[in-house]
């Protein structure tokens, strides 16, 4: 990778992080904390809930397309392999 392509996905980082922050403050306007605080706590918050939607889309699509059954309902919905009849 060349210098200008780190350099601008070293940016988009920094922009994803930003819009994080924003949006921890916009849950939590009274919140204060200390670099290492909005390291550990805000940031691994947002990522986590991004991931759970992310993983929640892929589940979906998996379970349409008949690779996963999901057992159960909501949020306590269990997700595995579907079984394909002989």
């Amino acid at each position: 990778m060349d210098s200008s392509n780190e350099a601008g996905e070293a940016r988009r980082r920094e922009e994803q992080l930003e819009e994080a922050i924003v949006d921890y403050l916009g849950e939590h306007p009274h919140a204060m904390d200390t670099l290492t605080g909005i390291a550990e706590w805000w940031i691994m918050r947002q990522r986590i809930r991004v991931d759970v939607e992310t993983i929640g889309r892929a589940l979906d699509r998996l379970t349409a397309q008949g690779v996963l059954e999901r057992i159960g309902s909501g949020e306590s919905a269990c997700y595995r392999l579907r079984t394909r009849p002989d």
